[in-house]
Formats: C-alpha cells, sequence, structure tokens
C-alpha cells in the first residue's frame, strides 16, 4: 500500500543580527537585499508611480560547506488568520501584487559552499495598480524534500524570504475594522469568580500597512469599572486588506452584574471599536436557593395542612363530648 505524502513549505522571514544587511536567515543560507555595509537595508523598502519600473538585486548565501540549489520566486504577502504572522504564497499560488509584478532574472541557482550569488530582478508595477502598500517577498526555496516516516509521510521543504515592501504613489488611505465580536464564559461551578473568552476580528480595511494596537474595557453597572488592559495578542503589521481572528481570555468576571465589553482598535491614522454585553448571574447558587425556598414551602404547607387535621379532629371529639354531656342532662 503507498503512502500518503504530504509537502509543507517551511518558511523563513525573520530578521537576524549577524549576517549582512540584517538578513532572513535560517542557519543554512541566507536571502538579504544588495547594499553597501553602510547603508545595509533590512527588507526591500520601494516606491513607484503606477506604470514604473524598478530594477533591484537580491543576495542568496550559502552558509554550508556544501553548494545548495534554489528555487527564486516572487510572492505576495498575507496574514495568517490565526495570529496575524506575516507569511507569504507558496510558488504555485495565483499572484496579484509583488509576486506578478517581479522578473528575477535567474529562477534557479546554485550556490556553492560559503558563496553569495546576486540575482538582479525588474519590477514593473501596472499602469492601473491601485495606489498603497503591496507587500511581497523574494524567495529562495530548497526544493529538495526532507521525507518522514509513518503511515503519513510529512516532506519538508525549507525556504528564506526577503521582504518587499512596496508604496505605490496615490492617496494613503488608513482604516481600520473591528467584527464579530463575541463574549464565551466559564462559570464556577458554586462559588468564585469565573473567565471569559473575548474572540473579534481585526481587518485593514484600507491600502497602507498598519501597525495597530487594541484595548480591552468592561464596564458593570453604573458605569463602574471592570477591566481596562491593553489587547496582548495583536500583530505587529496588519497588512491591507488582511483579517486576522484574535483572543482574549479575561480572568476574575464578576459575579452578579452586567458587563459591556469594549474593543477599541487605533493605528496610526485609523481607529474602529466593537462592543458586546452579558450578564453575569450565579445561576448554580440561585437553583440552590429557589430549591431551598421550595422545600421550605412545602414543609410549611404540609404543617399547615397536618395542624389542620389535627385541629378537625380535635373540634369533632369536642361536639361529640358536647353532644353527649346534652343527651345525658
Amino acid at each position: 500500500m503507498r503512502k500518503a505524502y504530504v509537502v509543507v513549505v517551511s518558511l523563513l522571514l525573520a530578521v537576524l543580527p549577524g549576517v549582512p544587511a540584517r538578513a532572513a536567515d535560517n542557519g543554512s543560507w541566507s536571502v538579504y537585499p544588495v547594499a553597501a555595509q553602510a547603508a545595509a537595508r533590512p527588507y526591500f523598502y520601494l516606491s513607484a508611480d503606477p506604470g514604473q519600473s524598478l530594477t533591484d538585486k537580491v543576495a542568496v548565501q550559502n552558509r554550508t560547506g556544501e553548494p545548495l540549489t534554489f528555487r527564486l520566486y516572487a510572492a505576495d504577502a498575507y496574514n495568517t488568520p490565526r495570529d496575524g504572522g506575516f507569511a507569504v504564497r507558496t510558488a504555485d499560488e495565483t499572484m496579484h501584487g509583488v509576486g506578478a509584478w517581479a522578473r528575477l532574472a535567474r529562477t534557479r541557482i546554485t550556490v556553492p559552499g560559503h558563496r553569495t550569488v546576486t540575482v538582479p530582478f525588474t519590477l514593473r508595477v501596472p499602469a492601473g495598480a491601485e495606489p498603497g502598500d503591496h507587500p511581497g517577498a523574494i524567495v529562495a526555496l530548497d526544493e529538495r524534500t526532507e521525507p518522514g516516516g509513518g503511515k503519513l509521510a510529512l516532506g519538508i521543504r525549507r525556504a528564506v524570504g526577503a521582504r518587499v515592501y512596496l508604496r505605490v504613489s496615490g492617496p494613503a488611505l488608513p482604516a481600520l475594522a473591528v467584527s464579530r465580536l463575541s463574549v464565551g464564559r466559564h462559570r464556577p461551578l458554586l462559588f468564585g469568580t469565573g473567565t471569559a473568552t473575548v474572540s473579534y476580528t481585526l481587518r485593514n480595511t484600507g491600502n497602507v500597512t498598519l501597525r495597530p494596537s487594541a484595548e480591552l474595557t468592561a464596564r458593570g453597572l453604573f458605569g463602574r469599572t471592570l477591566l481596562e488592559r491593553r489587547a496582548a495578542r495583536v500583530p505587529a503589521e496588519l497588512l491591507p486588506g488582511q483579517s486576522v481572528r484574535l483572543t482574549e481570555t479575561w480572568r476574575g468576571t464578576p459575579v452578579l452584574d452586567r458587563a459591556a465589553i469594549t474593543v477599541s482598535a487605533r493605528a496610526q491614522g485609523a481607529s474602529a471599536s466593537a462592543g458586546a454585553s452579558f450578564y453575569a448571574v450565579p445561576w448554580p447558587l440561585l437553583m440552590m436557593l429557589v430549591f431551598v425556598v421550595v422545600a421550605m414551602v412545602i414543609v410549611w404547607r404540609m404543617r399547615s395542612h397536618l395542624r389542620e387535621r389535627t385541629t378537625t379532629r380535635r373540634d369533632r371529639r369536642f361536639a361529640v363530648r358536647r353532644g353527649l354531656r346534652d343527651q345525658g342532662q
């Protein structure tokens, strides 16, 4: 029986110190913009008008002692939906920005051990390109696949990319949106405070990259402050048109109150907010209280009924005795 085979591409776009131009590096090879050391660039920062062509160079450095062969390609960037990390499309995906506009002079290169190969590229911005930011990367992919074991064989292909931040001239329109705010509550069985999970979607609805921050607040009855803190899971960069689903945990929710929760997001030139509310009611405790009250009512009615029956019997015996006494007279 043949094994199912899955290829996973491991892509590194991080900036690490100690390598040329603060290159993206995975320990075996680095990818970085070509620049004089005095003007080293951490990324490609490019500006162009619609219809303009730019030229630049990317360097791929082999940090091992053996020759390495790479596939070079340009890719569009996006935010991962789960945590908002900076990621790029794979070579087989459809490109619409930098990945479609950049053309490398060579798409496959072999870099000898401890050597560097420089590859020129041209970026042609279409005349009808939308103004604003178009992030992407120049990626060096090692097409060798490291096989895995087991019934489901996982193959790993490693890649390193140098980020490209391209801005097309025109109106810059920063804008944010906060939506789909929901609150999930986890209450203790009897006593103690609860926990709330606040989830919301943060979206960049403008055309420029934003570095947002968010604040989580909760107000109780009569405006009492229950919670006020900065959200910790907001991505460092939110790319145009991208959204991310974020979650914050609120420990120590009130036992008995009405909580109005607001998520407020801000970035340079943009802001947005959304709200939701919930009632904090200790239902188990209330159920116990209702049970006790019902039990007390039942006991009281049983005792009242017993007293009525006792009184009735006593009255009947008294009436019989009185009747006998009257007959004797």
